[in-house]
């Protein structure tokens, strides 16, 4: 009897867990499946590494580079970045519009990730949005940033991200100017401007 009552518990358990355990698989491989450096372990290239482009503080193309991922623990990145440099590129939150002073900017040069130093974005590719986020119609080089679903605050939205250190950058809509039609909106506390 006692045998018995074991045994419809632990059936009772397996029912209950099976759907958490599903869901859970569901949600790692959709994030499999979002990854864009997925091709790089496939290919038998080191998962470590990836290929950017390479740009002078002038803006110069220097090519496509080989480079080392720049991983770090949440302690390293709060001794490297201020509080809401953190908060937006490690976090994935968002500056407050027009607080910045990016999103007026009109100088030459170009944008690099705050976090890795990655270049994403030239001023020639910035247009003024009237949303107070610094956006731009393209990035630098389409292999220096990724892209990643993002269905939170019950929307769905195109994440932008560094493809080095993935600091989350803003968000990309398609009701940009052309030739792209294409808003990369970013948050300034995610980029740091080199002036040419």
């Amino acid at each position: 009897m006692l045998r018995e009552i074991k045994e419809q518990i632990t059936r009772r358990r397996a029912l209950l867990i099976a759907p958490f355990a599903f869901a859970g698989l569901v949600v790692v491989s959709s994030r499999k499946g979002d990854d864009s450096d997925d091709h790089v372990a496939a290919s038998g290239g080191d998962p470590g590494e990836v290929t950017l482009v390479q740009f002078s503080d002038a803006g110069e193309n220097l090519g496509p580079a080989q480079l080392k991922r720049v991983v770090h623990s949440s302690a390293e990145w709060r001794k490297q970045l201020s509080r809401e440099q953190y908060s937006v590129a490690r976090q994935k939150g968002t500056d407050l519009p027009f607080t910045g002073t990016y999103y007026k900017i009109h100088t030459p040069g170009i944008f690099r990730c705050v976090c890795c130093g990655n270049a994403l974005f030239r001023s020639e590719a910035k247009f003024d949005s009237g949303t107070g986020w610094p956006s731009f119609w393209a990035p630098i080089a389409e292999e220096n940033i990724r892209t990643h679903k993002d269905t939170s605050l019950f929307m769905e939205r195109v994440e932008v991200l560094c493809k080095r250190c993935d600091a989350h950058l803003g968000h990309v809509f398609n009701d940009g100017p052309e030739p792209t039609y294409l808003r990369y909106c970013m948050n300034e506390s995610s980029l740091r401007f080199v002036r040419r």
